[in-house]
């Protein structure tokens, strides 16, 4: 019997089998942010264990609510801050250089095929888009990873999702995983590695993977995951040239990481995208989805392009295409942060935050601050946002509020039409 991708990352850092269904990994690298992690310092402070087991596979950045918006993110902070000076740990990344964690990391090329990646943050599944397994952990986890480089899963039972057909104009990353969310449901990959595969994957670019990759976690499951590939290697290829003599080296050596063709799965779903369309959140629950064209007109009171999920630079160039030479409505206001300053740069040089400022938009630093209902963008009581973002449980941007989980493309339109509008840029539309 074959392996899949996840146990072949598990089966090659193993160090310990405490039960025939616990694996204690080696991990590659952990990654914290000013939310998470100074529970975990503190309690390490408080057991007199203030120590740290390789400065250099822990990655840190302040970037949930930045700048600080009160004297309580401020100590949080100052708590990582500290630590980070504190044990040397160089891939640090304070204001001004931070960004979104699960942007900044992979651009800076901390990620790689075949790597064990966790953090205290339940969208780590992001990086696996990268033939990486990588997971959010509790606090408890995060102390244990920080001090030992290690943590405990359960076998990687994985949901193979397997994707083809023809993906329509102006339907996107976003559409296709929260299709997939409403087609097995919040629970339908609950303590599962959801194994993304197919023709349309292996199209993708690795912002859309990572789009998908981010949201596997709203169906339950503990990860998602990507074929390592040349798109793959070509997105690493400043980061790992050393170590290869060609990119077609690097694809051959990554290859190692694919599933075999005689794994097991515990459930194996084909899908055909070909007549997918826009799609968007209603109620509180991501599973909850209809097409767009069903949900045109619902007011709206806030648009907001950003995120872990949707802040990439190929995000912002697909918004920009439906903003361009247009105004957003009276009736919106409409928030766009750039998920890192590389990718702001970019945006500057490429004339995008121009349109976007040209249309309507505020544009704000780097920051995860408005999805998690916490700064910049926080919705009051009975008001509405179409969000780019990844969650829409009540409250998530703001007490009251209610969030439309879409596309940028989607999202561009609705801010354009003061209401929940399809694109332009959908070929299919009426």
């Amino acid at each position: 019997m074959g392996y899949t991708i996840a146990e072949k990352i598990f089966n090659s850092h193993r160090i310990d089998n405490p039960t025939p269904t616990i694996h204690v990994l080696a991990l590659d690298a952990v990654f914290c942010h000013e939310i998470t992690t100074p529970i975990a310092i503190n309690d390490l402070i408080a057991k007199g264990k203030d120590r740290v087991f390789d400065a250099k596979k822990i990655k840190a950045v302040i970037d949930h609510v930045t700048p600080a918006k009160d004297s309580k993110t401020a100590e949080q902070g100052k708590i990582l801050r500290e630590w980070a000076r504190r044990h040397g740990i160089q891939d640090y990344f304070d204001i001004g250089r931070n960004g979104v964690c699960h942007a900044l990391f992979p651009e800076k090329g901390f990620v790689r095929p075949g790597y064990t990646v966790i953090m205290g943050d339940s969208h780590t599944c992001t990086h696996g888009a990268f033939g990486a397994f990588a997971a959010g952990v509790g606090s408890t986890d995060l102390e244990v990873a920080i001090l030992k480089g290690v943590c405990a899963f359960n076998s990687p039972r994985t949901m193979k999702i397997n994707v083809t057909g023809d993906l329509p104009g102006g339907v996107y990353a976003k559409d296709v995983i929260l299709s997939i969310i409403a087609k097995i449901g919040v629970n339908g990959a609950t303590n599962m590695v959801i194994e993304f595969t197919g023709p349309v994957i292996a199209a993708l670019s690795m912002e859309s993977r990572m789009t998908l990759c981010n949201m596997a976690v709203e169906a339950g499951a503990t990860s998602g995951i990507c074929y390592p590939d040349r798109t793959t290697v070509d997105y690493l290829w400043e980061f790992i040239r050393g170590d290869y003599a060609s990119p077609d080296e690097a694809v051959s050596d990554y290859a190692k990481w694919i599933s075999d063709p005689d794994a097991r799965y515990e459930r194996v779903i084909d899908l055909d995208v070909s007549t997918f369309e826009p799609v968007v959140t209603f109620d509180y629950k991501p599973d909850h989805v209809k097409p767009v064209r069903l949900m045109e007109g619902t007011p709206i009171d806030q648009v907001y392009i950003g995120s872990c999920t949707n802040g990439r630079i190929e995000d912002l160039r697909i918004a920009a295409k439906v903003l361009k030479g247009k105004k957003i409505s009276d009736r919106v206001r409409a928030i766009v942060s750039p998920a890192t300053p590389k990718i702001y740069q970019m945006a500057l040089d490429e004339g995008i935050i121009k349109i976007f400022m040209d249309a309507g938009f505020c544009v704000t630093n780097p920051t995860c601050g408005a999805c998690l209902g916490m700064s910049n963008g926080v919705l009051a009581p009975g008001e509405v946002c179409a969000s780019t973002t990844n969650r829409n449980f009540q409250g998530r941007m703001g007490a009251g509020g209610m969030v439309h989980l879409m596309s940028p493309a989607t999202a561009a339109a609705s801010a354009i039409a003061g209401a929940i509008a399809n694109s332009e840029l959908y070929r299919g539309r009426n």
